[in-house]
């Protein structure tokens, strides 16, 4: 019995494969497959334009419940383009019973070699840079009291990294499972990489000392003057207090995990202390 012949896939599926998989990277995880079952989900409309005997689509199904766990934008949004063409170029060597150069262990090592490398992009650009930069920008009108300081982050942040996932799906698809190596080793997009890392510290260092607000209150007097030591470390050096507690958070974290809520608490009881006692 001849099988069908896969559907051609479109720009409206890709669109609607990343959309799925955006929408519950993180809903369906789990210990041993991580996020297969999301990127499983994304790829499913796919899957089913391309295998229709029922047999093969099993066969793609379980392909893709492997371990997987990559960066839902960088990662989800590259891989999906380019499983999306390995998959379509499988289909028709299914169907036309020719040789599988598109193997399962080409699928999966495919993935897997480019989701390591592609989450270490996204974290240091998406979750290390770009969200400070739109926090660092609402930060005054949260001050001011405006609720477009809490919302436009989450509103901002959700918008540009769809619209560029979306990018590298279509990218990813248009260009084949080269595009992603591409992308890792590119000279230029690594030293974009490193430029982007700098200005995350930048925007952490200016958020620190613009709106981390903690002073002392201790004074003593000498000779009959008053001296107040807030007044002599800002002659001295302005900001180190909000500096020690936040390099103090840091080494926190570097020893003890990150734990902010665990954080939130130390913090909350050293400086409730300190206040108590007269030091701040």
């Amino acid at each position: 019995m001849t099988k069908q012949q896969p559907d051609k896939i479109t720009t409206k599926d890709l669109r609607r494969a990343w959309h799925r998989w955006w929408l519950v990277d993180e809903v369906p995880r789990t210990y041993d497959r991580q996020v297969a079952p999301a990127f499983m989900y994304g790829l499913t409309p796919i899957l089913k334009k391309l295998y229709k005997d029922p047999d093969d689509l099993r066969e793609a199904y379980d392909r893709h419940m492997v371990f997987f766990n990559t960066h839902a934008i960088w990662g989800g949004g590259t891989i999906t383009g380019i499983v999306a063409s390995l998959e379509e170029k499988r289909a028709e060597e299914t169907v036309n019973e020719e040789e599988i150069t598109v193997t399962d262990d080409l699928i999966n090592n495919t993935k897997v070699g480019l989701m390591g490398a592609l989450a270490g992009i996204g974290d240091s650009i998406d979750n290390a840079t770009l969200q400070y930069i739109f926090i660092a920008i609402a930060l005054p009108w949260a001050q001011q009291g405006n609720i477009m300081g809490a919302l436009f982050p989450w509103f901002a942040f959700t918008l540009v990294t769809y619209l560029y996932g979306w990018q590298f799906v279509k990218m990813g698809f248009k260009m084949g499972r080269n595009a992603a190596t591409e992308i890792v080793k590119g000279d230029k997009v690594q030293k974009i990489i490193e430029a982007l890392s700098i200005l995350g510290l930048f925007m952490m260092g200016a958020i620190a000392s613009s709106y981390v607000k903690v002073s002392s209150s201790l004074a003593f007097k000498l000779s009959g003057k008053e001296f107040k030591i807030q007044e002599i470390l800002d002659s001295l050096v302005p900001g180190l207090i909000p500096l020690a507690v936040v390099m103090g958070i840091y080494v926190y974290f570097s020893k003890k995990g990150l734990n902010a809520t665990r954080a939130l608490l130390w913090v909350t009881l050293i400086l409730g202390v300190l206040a108590t006692i007269g030091i701040l």
